[in-house]
């Protein structure tokens, strides 16, 4: 069958789709779970989380599954910032403030490098059964930790180059996210311009250049996508935009209905909400930040800068004020439970398979 291979081998899964560990509250306990019960690999984005609330998360998601899920983490990054260039990013955000009635900005705090590794403690703890990392490496000793313990280990890459330092490191698969994803660019080496790497052209070249499993993001929305994935040597998709929109989400019904309303010309890639480019759909925010992107504080700092405007346009409905993550490729996303769409995915590969071979 056109769905098993080595990666359903590895992670136990019937389906080779795995659920994006999209951070921020979109990967929902019934997101996840959901998924999993579906064939397919649940993830929780976790990277934001902190290791209680993970471990709270993760045990709720035992509760309405039986089946494996991953738990992606990110990569620490400590950012040389200065007090001057926080000065700027704050007057360049007040008028935002102004508007939402925020009184005060949000406080800068130094990345806990404890976090990170509490993060992996309750992983093993828990047992959890795959890991992925964006935005970077982990380190030797953090992967031969996870897989003593029989962690399947997941990277991510946006070029060739990266694909090969995850595999060089003992990681056992690699998800390369195309140009065309949704959410942050996982960009670890080199500039992230030089990575804007199309799905159809990263993925062969990866596929002849690394022996792991490789994974293909970005695009990526319906059955079509999925099988063109497996011909180009995928072993299987990872999905986020698709999944963004479903009943189970835990995004913003402000950031479903974007997604929903918008075009594959409506989307952009910007730094302008964390300092780390990503892919959302356009709106008055990035317009009026795009001026002040170079110069913005790089990510984390960015990113807690802006999260109470975030927050606070959501609750008072300014989805022109917050970051609505999307792909190309959202004329495609439907909003509907999750055990649907997977069902609507499969059945189309099976018969895009069986119509192909009755005119070959």
């Amino acid at each position: 069958m056109w769905y098993e291979n080595k990666v359903t081998q590895l992670l136990n899964i019937k389906y080779p789709i795995i659920q994006a560990g999209m951070a921020g509250g979109v990967t929902t306990p019934e997101l996840v779970a959901a998924v999993s019960n579906s064939g397919a690999l649940g993830n929780l984005g976790a990277g934001y989380m902190s290791p209680e609330q993970m471990q709270e998360t993760i045990k709720k998601i035992k509760q309405v599954t039986d089946k494996p899920f991953g738990v992606n983490l990110f990569i620490p990054e400590n950012a040389e910032v200065s007090e001057e260039e926080v000065i700027k990013a704050n007057e360049w955000l007040q008028p935002f403030r102004e508007e939402l009635n925020l009184s005060e900005q949000s406080e800068v705090k130094k990345p806990n490098a404890l976090f990170f590794e509490e993060q992996i403690n309750i992983l093993l703890e828990e047992k959890v059964k795959v890991c992925s990392f964006t935005f970077g490496l982990p380190s030797k000793e953090i992967v031969q930790k996870l897989k003593k313990e029989n962690i399947v280990v997941i990277g991510t890459a946006t070029t060739v180059e990266e694909a090969i330092a995850n595999e060089e490191l003992g990681i056992d698969m690699v998800v390369v996210q195309g140009s065309e994803a949704g959410g942050h660019r996982g960009t670890f080496s080199g500039s992230f311009k030089d990575a804007m790497i199309g799905t159809m052209a990263l993925v062969p070249q990866t596929v002849d250049n690394v022996n792991i499993p490789v994974i293909a993001a970005g695009g990526i929305m319906d059955g079509r996508g999925v099988l063109s994935a497996l011909i180009l040597g995928a072993q299987a998709v990872q999905m986020g935009t698709a999944f963004v929109t479903s009943v189970e989400s835990g995004a913003d019904k402000q950031h479903k209905e974007a997604i929903l309303n918008s075009t594959e010309d409506q989307t952009v890639v910007t730094s302008a909400f964390s300092g780390k480019p990503a892919r959302g759909i356009r709106n008055d925010f990035i317009t009026k930040m795009a001026n002040h992107e170079e110069e913005l504080p790089k990510y984390p700092i960015q990113n807690t800068l802006t999260k109470s405007i975030r927050s606070e346009a959501a609750k008072q409905n300014h989805p022109e004020w917050m970051s609505l993550w999307s792909g190309q490729n959202p004329r495609l996303s439907k909003q509907q439970p999750v055990s649907e769409m997977l069902a609507e995915i499969i059945s189309q590969v099976d018969t895009i398979i069986k119509n192909k071979n009755e005119v070959w």
